[in-house]
């Protein structure tokens, strides 16, 4: 597989994964809220995913390219869902398949969030440890985008996620009129570490979610 290659176009900026055998579809990929385009989960993912067959954008969020530290504002959100908009629309234009939307945490919600606000933004969605809720707070949920959304999504969500139970998240996914699926990673917590041992298993249910 080639080396990563660094990837800017209008207001995107990341790193882009070329697969040596490509299926003609492609994954924009992006960060939570405190961390960024480099986070080991997502290079572990994207390389893996490129294995596969697939074209992957890593990406940095608007509010990061701002800022080299620090958590979003929450005015500036509104901002973060035009970048998932603008990097879908890039990496859409270097892949002649389905482009999908991925984001883990932060970057999931603002992808779910983007894609019940623009119908057709991506073929499906792709939440790594969804933030349903800040934790020991579960009745600040983060779900008033989920009645809207229409596009296929896949959770992947640990079992000791603070951020959410995984009982908590099967509850709320039963507001989205789109098909969904759950894949639980047992004993994993927010950072969802050994999701970038299951590769296989997620894009096998990605694929068959959004047939």
């Amino acid at each position: 597989m080639p080396e990563p290659e660094p990837f800017e176009a209008a207001n995107v900026q990341g790193t882009l994964h070329r697969p040596d055998h490509p299926n003609g579809d492609a994954i924009a990929l992006t960060h939570g809220a405190g961390s960024n385009s480099n986070a080991p989960l997502l290079v572990r993912l994207a390389g893996a995913f490129a294995d596969r067959g697939y074209l992957v954008l890593r990406y940095d969020l608007p509010f990061r390219q701002q800022r080299p530290k620090g958590s979003p504002f929450p005015a500036g959100q509104a901002r973060d869902r035009e970048g998932i908009a603008e990097a879908v629309a890039a990496l859409g234009k270097l892949a002649p398949g389905r482009v999908f939307a991925a984001g883990h945490s932060y970057g999931g919600r603002q992808s779910a969030m983007a894609a019940a606000e623009r119908p057709g933004l991506a073929a499906g969605l792709l939440l790594l440890s969804y933030p349903l809720h800040p934790p020991k707070q579960p009745e600040k949920k983060r779900t008033s985008s989920f009645p809207d959304l229409r596009t296929p999504a896949l959770f992947v969500h640990g079992t000791a996620d603070p951020f959410g139970s995984v009982e908590e998240l099967r509850e709320a996914m039963a507001l989205i009129p789109a098909r969904t699926d759950l894949l639980v990673v047992d004993r994993a917590g927010h950072d969802l570490k050994r999701a970038g041992e299951m590769a296989e298993e997620i894009l096998g249910r990605l694929v068959v979610l959004v047939r």
